[in-house]
């Protein structure tokens, strides 16, 4: 058996597996490093579609500039004159309630002078204040209602929807918003924690201007131009193999061996940068003495139905919309993405994208294209004036989104456990400390510093922002 010693080898060249890669070839650019991947092509989730002057995503469709890791890889990828960005402070969402959609501002001020809600529902948001936190593991649901009140469910079932395509009843706020929990639990009210969170950063930063609000991000080609970008500069350095698939993992003295199409990989330090079901079948078979305390985690699949439409389509101006599950819509919403980022459709033409299934309606994949096109055209016209469409097609990506529900925070902590008795192995990916793009990107760099230190760093729980 040929055997090849990288000094790091990377198991997937999904985003997570790429940007590693990156950031230590920029830290540590002497270092031998190999990442592998089982596909004939880098990229993982985050794919783009064109068809007809139509471009749409696989995956994810963007994400915020307000992460300076993904701004350092995007300057590590070159691709800073291929940017393209939509304003939050420009742009708006919506929320199907009550069979409308209804736009939800992006300021708090907004959102409470909005009819959103009643006021004595708005008063009892208050309540947060002297409502001790919750013991135990909480489903968002239970959460949001004990410090906000029920009134404030549907907009929680919108964000998550958008976010995991999941359920509120079984996804734990510990695992989805574990900063603001530990906020709540140290301050014994989220209010009182963000109030103090901001005059700390006052004190910090000085007296500044308030922050502009950020903006959503992608490239002039879709998505898929950064990892496309990040694999191409690892294929002219001979440091990434395609359709080579990890069939076992194996420890000795001075490292680990990855066993891959009949070839064995030693070395230093092994990357598992892999969503988190695969890594737990890689890590169960080589470390069968530490099991996780989950041997799997349920995930939530989605298909995107994409349709084009002429001139006469009134589509709202903003990113798009979510629906909550008690609106019993089709759709968990849609994204209005010719608006979003210029070159999306034709000259004169609107492309939607609709998203369906998810946690709570995983048999709506199963329909043909036609029934799903039919039955999202259905659902548009019922919310917005749209004339029968121009162009559709129907997106099924293999990729499944994580679900952080039972048993997650001690999959993490055993996680953390792994670390530290295994000072050569690092684990993230889709679905290790969140699914959105700027949490990879900024779990990436975590390990590729971990990788070039060779010890486990401890990061403060991040507040993460709540936009619509």
């Amino acid at each position: 058996m040929n055997e090849a010693r990288p000094d790091l080898c990377i198991v997937g060249a999904g985003l997570s597996g790429l940007s590693i890669a990156a950031f230590v070839n920029n830290l540590r650019p002497d270092l031998n490093l190999l990442v592998l991947e089982q596909e004939d092509h880098a990229g993982g989730a985050v794919a783009s579609y064109a068809d007809q002057g139509y471009q749409a995503e696989w995956g994810a469709h963007g994400f915020l500039d307000n992460c300076a890791e993904s701004r350092e890889l995007i300057r590590l990828a070159g691709l800073g004159s291929e940017v393209t960005t939509a304003p939050l402070g420009r742009f708006v969402r919506y929320v199907c309630l009550d069979g409308r959609l209804q736009c939800i501002p992006q300021s708090p001020l907004k959102i409470l002078r909005a009819p959103l809600v009643p006021w004595r529902a708005k008063l009892r948001i208050l309540a947060d204040l002297w409502k001790t936190p919750l013991a135990g593991e909480p489903s968002v649901a239970q959460w949001v209602a004990h410090r906000f009140g029920p009134a404030l469910l549907p907009f929680a079932d919108a964000v998550f929807t958008g976010t995991y395509a999941g359920d509120i009843e079984q996804l734990k706020i510990d695992a989805v918003m574990h900063g603001v929990r530990e906020l709540e639990k140290r301050h014994g009210s989220v209010i009182r924690g963000l109030v103090a969170q901001m005059r700390e950063s006052r004190k910090k930063e000085g007296k500044k201007s308030g922050k502009a609000l950020p903006a959503m991000t992608s490239f002039t080609k879709g998505m898929a131009m950064l990892p496309e970008r990040l694999a191409a500069d690892l294929i002219a350095r001979g440091a990434l193999r395609t359709s080579c698939a990890v069939s076992a993992l194996e420890q000795f003295e001075r490292g680990w061996r990855v066993h891959a199409d009949g070839k064995a990989f030693a070395c230093s330090h092994l990357v598992l940068a892999l969503p988190v079901n695969r890594s737990l079948s890689l890590i169960n078979a080589a470390l069968p003495a530490t099991p996780p305390p989950l041997n799997v985690i349920p995930e939530a699949r989605i298909l995107s139905v994409l349709l084009g439409f002429d001139a006469r389509a009134r589509i709202p101006f903003g990113f798009g919309y979510l629906a909550p599950e008690r609106e019993r819509r089709f759709a968990l919403g849609a994204l209005f993405s010719s608006h979003m980022f210029p070159g999306r459709a034709p000259e004169g033409c609107h492309l939607v994208e609709a998203l369906v299934g998810g946690r709570r309606h995983p048999e709506r994949l199963e329909l043909d294209d036609e029934a799903l096109i039919e039955h999202t055209s259905r659902d548009l016209r019922q919310l917005m004036e749209t004339p029968a469409p121009i162009y559709s097609k129907v997106l099924r990506p293999n990729a499944a989104i994580p679900q952080l529900e039972a048993g997650y925070t001690e999959l993490l902590a055993w996680r953390d456990r792994l670390h530290q008795n295994h000072l050569n192995l690092h684990l993230c990916g889709f679905g290790w400390k969140g699914i959105g793009i700027n949490d990879m990107i900024r779990e990436a760099r975590r390990m590729a510093d971990r990788v070039l230190a060779t010890a486990n760093g401890h990061d403060t729980p991040e507040v993460k922002a709540i936009y619509f």
